[in-house]
């Protein structure tokens, strides 16, 4: 990945659901939704393996799209016309899943912060502080150093 900002953004969160401090939960979508993201190259068929064996992680849990989140992923729709389907779903997932914060990098669902829900769903770019440990320093040792 070549957007080292957000991986950072990211580590702070995958680290405390490691640590059993939250749990990812996401809707199924993003099994499939991964190969492909916006403005990327589609990821290879090599990487199959990798990503369906990130997905089993026991602090990420995976909620069903059936009828009653889809309809009231619709209903969404309807009151924020920008709302785009698969966004849609995951607000309706989150939502419905009782998630307190959801976490996302695109402008347009950070909009919506407050937006939708009771209690109201907060929208924001991961912000679990990432704290390093020994492992990360040599992740960063250039290997002609070591």
């Amino acid at each position: 990945m070549d957007e080292p900002d957000k991986v950072a953004l990211c580590k702070g969160t995958v680290a405390a659901a490691e640590n059993g401090k939250v749990m990812i939960v996401t809707s199924a979508i993003t099994l499939t939704e991964v190969i492909k993201l916006k403005g990327r190259p589609r990821l290879l068929k090599a990487e199959e393996d990798k990503i369906a064996d990130y997905f089993k992680h026991s602090y990420i849990s995976i909620r069903n799209v059936d009828r009653f989140v889809a309809e009231y992923a619709r209903r969404l729709m309807w009151r924020r016309s920008g709302l785009w389907p698969k966004d849609s779903i995951h607000v309706a997932t989150a939502i419905l899943n009782k998630v307190a914060v959801m976490h996302t990098f695109d402008d347009l669902l950070l909009k919506l912060d407050n937006k939708f829900g009771s209690p109201k769903l907060r929208i924001r770019k991961p912000d679990i502080e990432y704290q390093m440990d020994f492992g990360d320093l040599d992740e960063q040792t250039p290997k002609n150093k070591k």
